[in-house]
């Protein structure tokens, strides 16, 4: 399973890469092969409001359908859509194919997400 650094995770197995005011969300590398081959995304629409914890998106699998929570508070910037028609992506690379980016309301918000080294031993007890 692989942690990047420089990333904030959660403990619904999101993680989140800041960029100024700009919060890159995606499920995490544990999270993807948890759920096996994704056959679907549902993303969020852009503009849309997002609470720290409320549900930002979908992401199903051959196995189950699970909610992705956002871990900050926001507005949905923007949707990756390329997930619409190659949900595949995130198996392939779950860092690098995010689900949405957030502009986020409350940066102090980051402050209850995990690094790196929390994060893998959260997973550790999963």
């Amino acid at each position: 399973m692989e942690v990047r650094d420089g990333l904030y995770y959660s403990k619904d197995h999101e993680w989140v890469r800041v960029e100024g005011d700009l919060a890159y969300i995606g499920i995490t590398d544990y999270a993807q092969h948890s759920l096996g081959s994704i056959v679907y995304v549902e993303i969020p629409e852009t503009g849309s409001t997002v609470e720290q914890g409320g549900v930002l998106g979908v992401v199903e699998s051959v196995k189950a359908a699970s909610d992705v929570y956002s871990p900050v508070s926001g507005t949905v910037e923007e949707a990756n859509e390329a997930l619409e028609d190659n949900p595949e992506l995130i198996n392939e690379d779950p860092y690098e194919n995010h689900i949405a980016v957030v502009r986020m309301s409350n940066k102090d918000e980051l402050e209850l997400l995990m690094d790196k080294a929390r994060y893998e031993e959260f997973t550790k007890g999963e």
